[in-house]
Parts: C-alpha cells; structure tokens; sequence
C-alpha cells in the first residue's frame, strides 16, 4: 500500500518550480510575460499533480476499503462456519451422551430383570423344594396311617382267631 507522503509531493512541486524559477528573477519585460505564462504553466502542473495524486489516494483507499470488506466478509464466514462446526460438535456431542445415558439405563434395566428373574426362580426353587417337602410329609402321614391301620387289622385278626365265642368277657355286665 503506497502511502501520501510528503517528500513527493515537494518533489513534485520542486521539479516544476525549477524552469521557472530563473524566469522568475530576470528583470526583463518579456522575460516576465514569458515567466507569467511559465508560471500558469507550472501552476496547472501542479494542480493536476494534486488532483492525479488525490485520485490516486482515494482509488488507493477504495482499493483498501475494498479488500477490508472482503477481507471482514472471509472472516465473518469463517466465524459463521466454526459457530456451525461447534453447534455440531455439540449436538453429536449431546448424542453421544443421551446414547451412552440409554445405554446404561438399558444395562440397569436388563440387570433388574435378571435380578427379578433369578429371585423368581430362586421363589419357585424354594416353593417347590416346600411343596416337595409337604408332599413327603403327607406320604410319610398317609404310610403311616396305612401301617397303623394295617397292623390295627392285623391285630384284630390275630386277636379274633384267638378269641371263642363264649370267650369273652363281656363288659358292662354285672353277675
């Protein structure tokens, strides 16, 4: 970026300056005429160096303000997509997280149901080791009330080919 400085400008205006300078200072009539019309000259010289240097600065300056646009524009999208890129790193991110929270929740789930499941079991083990139990019991009960009413009538039988007609004593009788 070239930059207003002033040293151009008095060279400018210097180198101008110098053809007329000696016309300036001769005391000759044409001279003077000559050095007015030199001057003119010189004068609109540096007018137009002015202006061209004044156009210059302000294409310059366009140029500047334009790649500053640009430039402000290229970073204004950049920012736009790092805030996208960010925004989706989050929501992955939040993805990742209710994913992993499911899961664990499935896992918790899934380990209350085998737990359930083995204490059921663990129930019905026991329910049916009770059952079992209570089965035995009333078999042993039964067994023995058909080996107490089998040895009452084996005893009856062995009591009753014992015993006579006439045998007996009878009970409530008083002689």
């Amino acid at each position: 970026m070239n930059t207003f400085r002033p040293s151009i400008v008095t060279v400018a205006l210097l180198t101008a300056w110098f053809p007329t300078a000696g016309s300036v200072f001769a005391a000759d009539a044409t001279s003077s005429a000559t050095t007015r019309d030199d001057l003119n000259a010189a004068s609109e010289r540096i007018r137009d160096t002015g202006h061209q240097m004044q156009k210059d600065i302000q294409e310059k300056l366009r140029q500047v303000r334009a790649q500053r646009a640009v430039l402000e524009a290229r970073q204004a999208a950049e920012r736009k997509q790092e805030a996208e890129r960010a925004k989706q790193q989050a929501d992955k991110d939040r993805a990742a997280l209710a994913a992993i929270k499911e899961a664990k929740q499935r896992e918790a789930l899934l380990a209350s149901q085998e737990k359930a499941r083995r204490e059921a079991a663990a129930r019905a083990v026991e329910l049916e080791q009770t059952r079992l139990a209570e089965l035995r019991g009333k078999e042993d009960e039964e067994a023995a009330l058909e080996r107490a009413q089998k040895e009452s009538l084996d005893a009856y039988k062995a009591n009753s080919k014992q015993q006579k007609l006439g045998t007996q004593a009878q009970f409530g009788v008083d002689l």
